[in-house]
């Protein structure tokens, strides 16, 4: 931890997670709100098939808009900009406790600022939720939990895949991949419980609006998800080779190539950018 606390690149890499994660909220929650400001002069009912456009706008908001940032700072904080990421990379033994602590910590603060912005801005939009999560009717506690076991487990199994050093044959965009990977799970999720497959997300709407009625399943339902796609992937799927001692060293060092010998080489990142 001491190693890392000292280095520069860290702390851009912490600032990185909170910067992007604050634009991301903003543009992604500030998109799913745009479609409910009325229009002068437009007196248009929400039709159903209004409402699945609705659905897609808002997914494809999401979705680029995380594969924006991604592009933007994968190359200095490996742009995880989500907890159950976040989880998903420590138990595959790629960050520290330390980074995974603090990347939670600014991932959430971004969460909340953007949201608290956002609030302000959009003050006038009657029944405004901001983007708030709740389970849909007719669904339980438990359903909820399982559509967000499944919707983030699909991706925290996107991001392991897709920036696997390990791995010659990916090409394309690896940030647009996970931004695909985003839309997906809330075109599943949306209806049934807003998707909040991004606990830091879900928390910022919870806290500006004071509702948490139901939170826990937005918080448990996707680091499950997480946790589960990292053990599938590393050990059933792709099992690493390196011996599970040095790996477990991780978790309080950090990666010893994630750094040059001055923490200031931004070319040494390279967990977004797929080979």
């Amino acid at each position: 931890m001491a190693s890392e606390f000292k280095k520069k690149m860290f702390w851009r890499a912490v600032v990185a997670e909170f910067f992007a994660m604050s634009l991301f909220i903003f543009i992604s929650i500030g998109s799913a709100l745009g479609f409910q400001f009325p229009l002068a002069g437009n007196s248009t009912e929400l039709t159903p098939k209004i409402a699945i456009q609705d659905n897609v706008k808002v997914s494809l908001a999401f979705g680029l808009a995380i594969a924006t940032m991604a592009q933007s700072v994968g190359h200095i904080s490996g742009a995880h900009l989500n907890p159950a990421v976040t989880l998903g990379l420590l138990l595959s033994c790629q960050i520290s406790i330390f980074k995974a602590i603090m990347y939670i910590i600014a991932q959430t603060l971004g969460a909340v600022v953007a949201t608290a912005i956002l609030s302000g801005i959009t003050s006038s939009l009657p029944g405004n939720s901001l983007g708030l999560n709740t389970l849909s009717n007719g669904i339980n506690s438990g359903q909820g939990l399982g559509i967000e076991i499944i919707a983030t487990l699909q991706l925290v199994l996107c991001v392991l895949a897709t920036t696997d050093r390990r791995r010659n044959d990916v090409s394309g965009s690896a940030p647009l991949a996970i931004g695909l990977s985003v839309a997906l799970g809330h075109l599943l999720a949306i209806d049934y419980t807003g998707c909040g497959i991004n606990p830091a997300r879900s928390f910022g709407s919870a806290l500006i609006m004071n509702s948490f009625k139901d939170h826990w399943v937005f918080w448990v339902g996707p680091m499950i998800g997480g946790a589960c796609a990292a053990l599938i992937y590393d050990y059933i799927l792709a099992p690493r080779s390196s011996n599970i001692t040095d790996r477990m060293k991780v978790w309080t060092g950090g990666q010893v190539e994630e750094y040059d010998l001055d923490g200031d080489d931004i070319n040494s990142r390279v967990e977004m950018k797929p080979k």
